[in-house]
């Protein structure tokens, strides 16, 4: 199970910290990824990081947001900064047995999302 945390709101060019708590042993060897929902699209991917490191980005967030892993913890986190009214979105954790960080779809498990809201 996944479960994503840390949403709130926030104004415009500030940051927020998601994170992501995987309930299972298999996480270190997982591929873990964030998305969110966008127009026209079931869902937008914004940033993956494998077991090794390795990680993706969309191009509406490089540079803006960073993707990092704890494994001892079993935890993924988004820290997502200069934040932007269009960023305002409930965001969803995702993990996927595949090492390919650049292959954005499929993912094989789904958390639930939290709500970010940013104020301009």
């Amino acid at each position: 199970q996944l479960q994503a945390s840390g949403g709130g709101s926030v104004q415009a060019g500030g940051s927020l910290r998601l994170s992501c708590a995987a309930s299972t042993r298999a996480f270190s060897t997982v591929t873990m990824g964030w998305f969110r929902p966008a127009p026209g699209k079931e869902r937008e991917f914004l940033a993956a990081i494998n077991w090794s490191g390795s990680t993706y980005f969309a191009d509406s967030v490089k540079g803006r947001f960073t993707i990092s892993r704890d494994n001892a913890k079993n935890m993924m986190y988004l820290q997502m900064n200069s934040l932007k009214s269009d960023d305002t979105a409930v965001y969803y954790c995702a993990a996927k047995w595949s090492a390919v960080v650049q292959v954005t779809t499929p993912y094989d498990y789904w958390g639930q999302g939290t709500l970010v809201t940013v104020s301009s």
